[in-house]
């Protein structure tokens, strides 16, 4: 259930039904109620009771906290792991980056699956630096600070000049963790975050222009 919201098989503001989806998975209804409790806990669903459970609608306004929020732990995350990161710190993010690098020139796959690849890159990438940052609390704090379904919204958007250029950065990001340079490194992760959260907005106003000013003749 957690794919389907991330991936966007479930639409913000979409209904879950319990009977509907535990049919599908051939569950019974018992564990689908308890992981739309997860869910709701880790804020990607809205649930009341004798109403069911929504997937929370993506507002503007969560778009620019979120993102916020995340752009100044994930920069301070980055500052640390300029004065903590060891070898095998840096070797993880240098796979995480020739993984993104690798899904970049795969053929022969649908947008969805080329989305995954970027989103699995990059999380390897920001997880290396993270985990690199030595600060554990941190980690769990940003660990329910990040919102997955808006950073796989942004990969499946992202042009091909807009992949070139999230994958500099994380290269950007570790030369500068690699020669202990943390407020060069605080200042690129921070810009990094911001342009996926721009790609985001993006998004969220195309489609409400579309909402607000249909194609003529679309419903014919």
């Amino acid at each position: 259930m957690r794919t389907a919201i991330i991936e966007g098989e479930f639409r913000p503001g979409e209904r879950i039904i319990e009977q509907r989806v535990a049919a599908n998975l051939g569950l019974s209804r018992t564990p689908v109620r308890e992981a739309v409790r997860m869910l709701a806990a880790d804020g990607l669903v809205i649930a009341t009771r004798h109403r069911g459970a929504i997937v929370r609608p993506l507002e503007r306004a969560d778009v620019l906290d979120l993102y916020e929020l995340r752009a100044r732990l994930e920069s301070y995350a980055a500052e640390l792991a300029s004065s903590r990161a060891q070898e095998g710190d840096l070797a993880e993010i240098n796979a995480g980056i020739s993984d993104f690098t690798a899904a970049m020139s795969r053929g022969g796959l649908d947008v969805l699956e080329k989305t995954r690849l970027y989103s699995q890159a990059n999380r390897r990438v920001h997880t290396a630096i993270i985990d690199a940052s030595g600060h554990a609390r941190l980690g769990h704090i940003l660990a329910s600070t990040i919102d997955a379904r808006l950073v796989f919204e942004a990969f499946r958007e992202f042009s091909q000049a807009e992949l070139e250029r999230s994958n500099n950065f994380h290269e950007m990001i570790r030369d500068r963790i690699a020669e202990h340079q943390p407020a060069r490194a605080a200042a690129l992760m921070y810009e990094h975050i911001m342009e996926g959260r721009d790609r985001v907005l993006a998004s969220l106003d195309a489609a409400e222009d579309a909402r607000r000013h249909p194609v003529r003749g679309a419903k014919a």
